[in-house]
């Protein structure tokens, strides 16, 4: 724990924990905390200020509760196992971002090791070795397949037998860990063998081979385990194996074998033994094994448990054997059907030994015991053969390279162990640990002196601790422990508790081993990482491992192949039996893998398991810290603080302890200089000064920490004094301004109070003058008002009575009208409905009649020919009677005509005699007034005599009255006759017009009829056409023909008389010729010329194939951004208009809406006028053969291909400027950046040269949209991930640079407009949301959401958590974000909120599709393009002049 020191009491400590607590403790046992070191550790522990267990414990458990898990010390990587899944550490943006990257410049990860081993490798040509430790649990297989990965990413992919090398090997991991792994007590899952696995390498970097060697199996687990272990996990996978299966090996459950029952545990958690048995015979298939070796296997691991089931009791002779009941003769006669051998020689190969002497053999019984031991003997032997047998199909399988010089090897052990039990498992496990700390403190120690003869340092010899007297205890032969036990194996009779005698007389002065006070038979080795008392109880039968003759021979004579290879024959001089022990094999594999350890450079991984529980964000130290050291971590530290513990650059120093010195901090004076400087103010004696950085003994760094902390307090003080001094100067100078400011509001008060005393009595007279004369006036308007609000109320209500009345008889009347004409609509509309259900019902009906007889037409084309010449028929008849038609139309309309003019001259004499009608009555009606006149004129005057009339010409008169009458009788009747004569003709004209409508209608129809028909059939004789030519001939590929000319049989060569054309088109168009309206020459003349020349319509033809050749040779000029440019110009007009030209052959082009049939003859006439047109537009639609298809889709590769060529060389050019941008952190702090800005002023070259070229060459603004998107994509990726990834970029500073750079960037996309630009600016969110995060002051103050939600919307919680964890303020020295925030974002990101992968991807293919090509462009804007002067000249291009 950790915490401040609040009070000493002389070597008492009394500290105040983070945690709340109080403690006491002595001074010895209390470390010094760097208080300045980030929140989240650093990345090197080397680079701690204090390098100390506490420290290094500390800094472990920082990162680790960021999910940093990689750490290094020096060249060693601590992988701490997280126990969840993190896949975006491991994909292959994140390896090719430590590819090639040096070492340390990014943060800690395997790859950087595998990395440095591969560049190692390659420029020294010598083998490399990464080693891999830690204990079960820790995470070492997962890390092994990390390396191998990153191995396959670097050396390629070599291929065999469809599958990687790396493939493979991962593949073979089920196998292995099926046969080689069993759960112990600290793993569920743990690897009881040792595996290098050699990648071998050939003089290119390629990988070329690979073999898998496997040291030191744990054979005695095979007869022996203890609770609450288990067996081999095969022999559980096989008891829990489908019916039919157990059936056919002859196994039951797993707790009626005596080699399983030994422990309670026969079942795991979330381990389904069923599964894994088919999972792992589907991975034996996959590595190369057959069906019948893989039921040969199993046989043998079934023979193996029946044989464990065997027991033995006293034969019939004295001190013999044999099986001691029933039960144990049913398992030993089943492991011989197994083994396929006799049953009687098993049992006898078992119970008696034959012992060689001189010239004759001896056949000698064994008691019960020794026959267990023989049968425990065998099944070892038998096991440990199969997994040999294992291995070595499985190298065959992946293939070797006997050639090879170099290789890299991954070694993949366990580690140090200590349990409560400790057996002989655990002692030749911890004497291979012994064996690898040894080698690792010879590197270590190698790799310190490197480091102060790189540094050029005066430096003497370093002792470190040697535990070669440990080895020498446990190994040395005679007199070690594993010669010992092999001794007492060898002798009859002999115990545990002899063998544990024997060590006590003669160890017992040996410093490194001691007897326990409370056993009799334990002993205690004080290995390196502690120590460990052994229990000698199985030591004897777990080290015997007896090469028995008889199984030898008994096993090569089975009658199964498979059994019999793996006890091939051995020599005469070898059938003697023999003893050997497991600890000597043991020795001698050690001694064979240190060999080869010892011939390659090594670099270390050191696994640790945080916590016991196997769960996330569980850190415990005591566990980490024991790991720590078995692991040789804290050794390596106690090596590095016998010399000079702590290291700084000389800019690190200087930046942190200038403030002792500050002359020292002058511009003239270089960092070597300004750190002696202050070394020597601080009056420190034996550090070195070395060509980069400052070694500073033990205990150094504190002593200046100690003078820079007196400084800052001395300093404080200073400010202190002169805060308060300016404080109280400032409250004195506020106290003054308001006295004199109060005194003058007092002044101000008494005299306004005066003032506004007179004026009030200057009012009041006013005042009251006014309230009199307004109270007069208000009298007389409250009259006024209320005699008109009187007559206004009585006024309105008249008004309103009116008006309601009005409005009621009005809505009355509507209410009416709407009812009846609902009601008329109601019937209307169900009339409608009706009429339109029958007509949709019987227009059915005949559709489906027509369907029906179309369908039965269209069965076969002998009957679509019929058809269509019946239809042609029925066309050619309706075309006659439509002509009859028109003619009796014509007629119709001459005597229309005729009628219309006779019509006229009768409405000219109707009018005539309407007008002598009017006239005639207007006499008579004169008459009449003159007649009544006179009348009247005659009654009045009595005294006039009578006077006679004259009535001859009174009946003159009325005759003549009674003819006018008649006449005009008889002129109504005329004009009515002829009005009805009118109307009839009328009729006979509509109902002609009507059955030459229904004549045209039928006439349409038919002809949709047969347009519809004719296009079926044309359709069905081109997929036959086609059919036949692809069965005649393969179809070629397209992309085949992209760099060299397509050879296919049936194309012919042009005419002659076209052949010199097309020469002179290829000739013209070979060369630039430049551009016209803005738009590229070449591709409207070849699309002309193709057009005119009918090639598209060819069956067979080589033109297209000239001008394939013609890109092709345009496609090798890669590095001219212009040539590029000038074709893609080409390459896409082309497309563009072969997009909108060309169409299926054997297709019918329809418009899109049917003729639609007009009513009117005027409607007709309009429509027959407006259909009429002439297309003068340069594009039209050609019916294309297979030829120019394969064209088209070969331009669409050139057009792809082009445009990929231009955006990867501006981003070659972009990205060697961005590698600098991303350095200029490392840079600005060496003082080597001089102009900060030039890099992106480079970028913004890049961009205006690209822009300018495309410009040039008329490149359609669609493609220079999507290359200026990408290449601002491409610039988003690189500067975020190396945000992300980088800890010195995401700074302050580093924000500052960064955002300056961006806004450069938006500039020019400003300037660009967006024609060109296009959304490019969107692309660069990312980095413009994290690097405004990054320059925002006080982060600590910011919350989650608004963070989330306002700052940086875009980017995702694990981006952000990384962000916030890595940020460091190298300028104002700010905070991150507080504690609150970034638990949150931490428990988001272990809940997995979102993507776990943080770094982003970049697209590389071409964002466009074909149809967006297509429509980019008007093909009306080729209209007025100019053809060359060269063909203009020619006579067979005179045609281009249209």
């Amino acid at each position: 724990m950790d915490g401040q020191v609040e009070e000493v009491n002389g070597e008492d400590l009394v500290i105040n924990c983070t945690n709340g607590k109080k403690a006491t403790v002595n001074l010895s046992t209390a470390f010094p905390k760097d208080t300045e070191s980030p929140r989240g550790g650093v990345e090197d522990m080397t680079r701690l200020a204090y390098l100390h267990e506490p420290g290094v414990l500390q800094n472990l458990k920082s990162r680790y509760a960021l999910n940093e898990i990689y750490t290094y010390t020096g060249n060693i990587l601590i992988a701490v196992n997280p126990f969840q899944r993190l896949p975006h550490l491991y994909n292959n943006h994140m390896m090719g971002i430590y590819k090639g990257a040096e070492f340390g410049e990014l943060s800690p990860h395997p790859f950087a090791i595998t990395d440095r081993a591969y560049r190692l490798m390659i420029n020294d040509r010598i083998s490399q070795a990464i080693l891999v430790s830690g204990e079960s649990g820790a995470g070492k297989t997962e890390s092994t397949k990390s390396l191998m990965q990153y191995l396959a990413f670097m050396g390629g992919k070599a291929k065999a037998e469809g599958r990687s090398v790396q493939e493979q090997i991962l593949e073979s991991n089920p196998v292995l860990e099926a046969f080689g792994n069993a759960k112990t007590v600290r793993n569920n899952n743990s690897s009881r063998f040792g595996k290098f696995v050699e990648i071998q390498f050939d003089q290119y970097g390629k990988i070329s081979g690979a073999a898998i060697r496997t040291y030191l199996l744990e054979r005695s687990r095979v007869c022996q385990i203890s609770d609450p272990e288990r067996n081999y996990h095969c022999f559980y996978m096989l008891c829990a194996s489908p019916p039919e299966d157990r059936d056919k090996f002859k196994v039951g459950e797993a707790k009626t074998f005596h080699y399983l029952n030994q422990s309670n545990c026969i079942d795991l958690n979330g381990f389904d033994d069923s599964k894994e048995y088919i999972e792992t015979r589907r991975a034996m298939g996959i590595v190369g094994m057959s069906n019948d070796e893989q039921d040969a296997i199993f046989k043998v691991v079934a023979a193996i448990l029946h044989l464990g089931n065997i027991e033995f009791g006293e034969g019939s002779e004295p001190d013999s054997s044999a099986p001691k009941d029933d039960k144990s003769k049913f398992h030993l006669k089943t492991a011989a059907e197994l083994f396929m051998c006799d049953a009687k020689g098993l049992e006898e190969s078992l119970c008696k030994r034959v012992m060689a002497t001189r010239g004759e053999s001896i056949t000698k019984n064994l008691d019960a015991k020794g026959a267990a031991l023989s049968r425990d003997a065998l099944s070892r032997i038998v096991y440990s053969r199969l997994f040999d047998w294992l291995v070595n199909k499985i190298n065959s399988s992946i293939g070797q390279d006997p050639d090879s010089k170099i290789l890299i090897g991954v070694l993949d052990i366990y580690g140090f162990e200590s349990f409560k039990t400790n057996s002989f498992e655990q002692f030749c496990i911890n004497l291979t640990n012994e064996k690898l700390q040894q080698h690792f403190n010879q590197h270590v120690f190698k790799m310190e002196q490197e480091e102060y003869t790189k540094e050029e340092i005066d430096w003497s010899y370093i002792q470190f601790v040697d535990n070669q007297e440990i080895l020498d205890l446990i190994e040395k032969k005679p007199g070690g422990i594993i010669a010992l036990l092999d001794e007492t194996c060898m002798l009859r009779n002999s115990t545990h508790e002899t063998f544990a005698e024997k060590l006590y007389q003669k160890y017992k002065d040996n410093p490194h081993f001691s007897k326990p006070k409370f056993s009799r038979s334990d002993f205690t080795v004080h290995h390196y990482a502690g120590n460990v008392t052994y229990q000698t109880d199985l030591f004897l039968d777990k080290n015997i491992d007896y090469a028995v003759n008889e199984h030898q021979i008994l096993l090569n004579a089975s009658k199964c192949p498979f059994v019999s290879s793996l006890f091939p024959p051995v020599e005469e001089a070898a059938k003697n039996t023999k003893f050997t022990s497991i600890g000597s094999s043991f020795k001698q594999q050690l001694q064979s893998l240190l060999e080869t350890l010892s011939a390659t450079e090594p670099h270390y991984i050191r696994c640790i398991k945080p916590n016991n529980v196997l769960k996330p964000a569980i850190f415990e130290n005591s566990n980490v810290l024991q790991q720590l050291r078995c692991g040789g971590v804290l050794e390596a530290i106690r090596i590095s603080c016998l010399g000079y513990p702590t290291r700084r650059t000389f800019y690190e120093f200087v930046n942190r302890f200038g403030i002792l010195h500050p002359k020292a901090l002058s511009k003239g004076n270089t960092e070597i200089t300004s750190t002696k400087m202050i070394l020597e103010k601080a009056n420190l004696v034996g550090y070195q000064i070395g060509k980069t950085k400052v070694f500073l003994r033990a205990g150094q760094m504190a002593e200046l920490d100690a003078l820079r902390t007196e400084v800052l307090g001395l300093s404080a003080k200073k400010i202190q004094t002169k805060v308060r001094s300016f404080l109280c100067r400032k409250k004195y100078v506020e106290l003054r301004t308001c006295a004199t400011q109060l005194e003058a509001v007092c002044r101000g008060t008494l005299a306004r109070r005066l003032y506004e005393n007179l004026r009030r009595q200057a009012g009041a007279l006013r005042i009251q003058t006014r309230y009199r004369m307004r109270q007069e006036r208000n009298k007389f308007r409250d009259l006024w008002s209320a005699s008109t609000t009187i007559q206004c109320g009585l006024r309105g209500m008249a008004a309103r009575k009116k008006l309601r009345f009005c409005r009621q008889t009005k809505a009355a009347v509507i209410i009416q009208t709407r009812c009846r004409c609902h009601l008329a609509r109601s019937r209307y509309v169900k009339m409608l409905k009706a009429t339109l259900a029958t007509q949709c019902r019987w227009r059915g009906r005949i559709a489906r009649k027509e369907l029906r007889q179309l369908k039965m037409a269209a069965k076969e084309t002998g009957a679509l020919q019929a058809a269509k010449s019946k239809l042609e028929k029925e066309v050619e008849e309706l075309t006659w009677r439509l002509q009859v038609e028109k003619r009796i139309r014509s007629d119709l309309e001459e005597a229309k005509e005729a009628k219309i003019q006779e019509n006229k001259k009768l409405q000219s004499q109707l009018q005539e005699l309407q007008q002598q009608f009017k006239e005639t009555k207007e006499l008579l009606k004169k008459e009449q007034e003159t007649s009544k006149a006179a009348s009247e004129k005659a009654e009045k005057v009595t005294l006039v005599p009578e006077i006679r009339v004259d009535e001859t010409q009174v009946n003159e008169l009325t005759a003549e009255n009674e003819k006018l009458t008649t006449l005009v009788s008889s002129l109504e009747t005329k004009i009515e006759e002829t009005e009805e004569r009118f109307k009839d003709q009328d009729q006979v004209r509509e109902e002609s017009l009507k059955k030459a409508t229904e004549a045209e209608s039928q006439l349409n129809q038919l002809k949709n009829a047969f347009l519809s028909l004719r296009e079926k059939l044309a359709s069905a004789e081109a997929e036959i056409i086609n059919l036949r030519q692809h069965a005649a001939r393969p179809r070629p590929d397209p992309l085949l023909n992209m760099h060299k000319k397509s050879v296919i049989s049936n194309l012919s060569v042009p005419a002659d008389e076209q052949q010199e054309s097309v020469e002179a088109l290829i000739n013209c168009v070979n060369e630039n010729i430049g551009f016209s309206e803005g738009k590229p020459v070449a591709a409207i003349t070849i699309y002309k010329c193709l057009l005119h020349w009918r090639t598209f319509e060819a069956e067979k033809t080589n033109i297209f194939d000239r001008l394939i050749q013609i890109f092709s040779s345009a496609m090798q000029k890669q590095d001219s951004n212009a040539d590029l440019a000038y074709w893609l110009s080409n390459a896409s007009s082309l497309l563009i208009i072969l997009q909108k030209s060309l169409k299926p052959a054997g297709t019918v082009t329809t418009p899109l809406k049917r003729t639609t049939t007009q009513t009117s003859f005027l409607g007709r006439m309009v429509f027959r006028a407006s259909s009429i047109t002439v297309d003068m537009d340069l594009v039209r639609q050609v019916e294309g053969k297979y030829p120019a298809f394969l064209f088209k889709q070969q331009l669409t590769a050139f057009v792809e291909g082009l445009y990929g060529m231009i955006r990867d060389n501006v981003k070659r050019e972009v990205s060697s400027v961005l590698s600098h941008v991303i350095q200029a952190p490392r840079t600005a702090k060496a003082g080597l950046l001089t102009d900060q800005h030039s890099y992106w002023k480079a970028i913004v070259g890049h961009f205006n040269d690209l822009l300018k070229i495309l410009q040039e060459n008329c490149v359609p603004t669609i493609f220079c949209r999507k290359i200026f998107t990408q290449l601002y994509a491409y610039i988003n990726a690189q500067l975020f991930n190396s945000l992300l990834v980088r800890r010195e970029c995401c700074s302050f500073s580093n924000g500052e640079y960064v955002k300056q750079g961006i806004e450069e960037l938006e500039a020019w996309c400003t300037q660009a407009k967006p024609e060109y630009a296009g959304s490019a600016w969107d692309e660069l969110k990312h980095i413009s949301q994290a690097v405004g995060f990054l320059v925002i002051f006080k982060k600590f103050r910011v919350s989650y959401d608004e963070i989330m939600s306002d700052l940086c919307p875009v980017l995702s919680v694990h981006q952000l958590y990384r962000i916030c964890t890595q940020y460091w303020d190298d300028k104002y020295n700010t905070e991150s974000v507080s504690e609150e925030v970034l638990n949150e974002m931490k428990t988001l990101v272990n809940e997995g909120a979102g993507s776990g992968a943080y770094l982003l991807d970049e697209e590389t293919s071409m964002p466009l599709s074909l149809e967006e090509i297509g429509n980019s462009m008007d093909t009306k804007e080729f209209q007025n393009v100019v053809p060359p002067q060269e063909l203009l000249e020619n006579a067979s291009f005179q045609f281009l002049k249209s």
